[in-house]
C-alpha cells in the first residue's frame, strides 16, 4: 500500500487557514483520497485538554514560556504516534492545521526561547514524521489580527491577546523558515480573495505532489 501524504497549513492568526483547509480536504476527497484532518494543539483526547489549557483555562494564564513549549510538544508527540503515523501507514492523506513549524516560530522566535533548543524538542516530539508539503499563508499582521478578532467575536484567546510586535516576529519567523526549506514550503499571499488563494493552492498541489485539484 502506498503511504499517504502529510500536508500542513501554517500562518499567523487570521490568515484564513481554516477555510483553505476545509477546501483542501473537500477537493482531495472528491478525487478519491482518504483524508484525515487534524489540528494543533489537539487531535487526541489528551491533546484537546492541553489545547484548552493553553488557550482558555485560567490555570494557563501564568504558564512560563518553557512550560508552554513543552505542552505543545507533548500534544504533538501524542498526535503523531496515535493518529498521524497510523493514518499515513494506511495510505490516508493527513491535512494538519499547524505542526512543528508553529512551535519553532511562536515559542522560539515569538517568545524568545533558544531556537536551536526548540528545534531539538520538536525533533524529539515528531521523530521521523515530517510534512511532505507545508502551505504557509502569509498576511500582513494588522489585517490578520483584525480578521482573527472578528472571527472570534471580539473574544481574544491567549495568543491573539499578544501585542502587534509579537505577531511581526511571527510573520518574519515563518518567512525565514520558508526561505530555509523551499523544497517543503509553499508561500501563498493570503491577502488575495478566498477563491484566488484556493486557486494558488491548487497550483501548488499540482506541481509539488502531482495532484490535479482543478
Amino acid at each position: 500500500m502506498q503511504r499517504g501524504k502529510f500536508i500542513t497549513f501554517e500562518g499567523s492568526e487570521g490568515c484564513g487557514k481554516s477555510t483553505q483547509i476545509q477546501r483542501c480536504v473537500a477537493m482531495l476527497e472528491t478525487r478519491g483520497f482518504d483524508v484525515l484532518q487534524t489540528r494543533e494543539p489537539g487531535g487526541t483526547p489528551a491533546g484537546e485538554k492541553i489545547r484548552n489549557l493553553l488557550q482558555f483555562d485560567e490555570e494557563g494564564t501564568d504558564l512560563t514560556h518553557e512550560s508552554e513549549l513543552l505542552l505543545f510538544a507533548a500534544s504533538r508527540a501524542q498526535l503523531v504516534r496515535r493518529v498521524i503515523e497510523p493514518a499515513l501507514d494506511k495510505g490516508t492523506w493527513v491535512v494538519a492545521d499547524r505542526f512543528l513549524d508553529s512551535t519553532t516560530v511562536y515559542q522560539g522566535v515569538g517568545r524568545g526561547l533558544n531556537v536551536d533548543a526548540v528545534k531539538e524538542i520538536n525533533s524529539f516530539a515528531v521523530g521521523e514524521t515530517m510534512p511532505d508539503l507545508t502551505i504557509l499563508l502569509d498576511l500582513d499582521v494588522k489585517t490578520g489580527h483584525s480578521r482573527a478578532v472578528a472571527a472570534s467575536g471580539s473574544v481574544e484567546d491567549r495568543m491573539e491577546s499578544n501585542p502587534m510586535e509579537f505577531f511581526e516576529k511571527i510573520r518574519e519567523g515563518y518567512l525565514r523558515l520558508a526561505a530555509e526549506a523551499p523544497e517543503r514550503f509553499a508561500v501563498i499571499d493570503a491577502s488575495a480573495t478566498i477563491d484566488e488563494v484556493t486557486t494558488e493552492i491548487e497550483s501548488v498541489f499540482n506541481k509539488r505532489v502531482g495532484v490535479s485539484m482543478g
